[in-house]
């Protein structure tokens, strides 16, 4: 992987760490901090993929999308089950 892409990447992953908390913070709730982080590491996979085009980029970032989407259901299905 190149520099400025994987720089870009880290710098991606770190603000949506940051962004993830003050999500949690502002709405006292994980599931919108966990979206925002899913949303930004899966932008960082993307940005990753521009710079290692090759099948092990395309395999991770392919990961993260999984992994995003798999949470994704999760967390609606959580929120649309019914509450004893």
């Amino acid at each position: 992987m190149t520099d400025a892409p994987h720089l870009a990447a880290v710098a991606v992953t770190v603000l949506g760490l940051a962004a993830a908390v003050a999500a949690g913070r502002l709405t006292r709730a994980v599931r919108p901090a966990l979206a925002v982080l899913l949303d930004f590491l899966t932008a960082a996979g993307l940005i990753g993929l521009s710079g290692d085009p090759g099948w092990d980029g395309v395999l991770t970032a392919a990961a993260v999308i999984a992994l995003r989407r798999l949470l994704g259901a999760g967390l609606r299905l959580s929120r649309a089950a019914p509450r004893r």
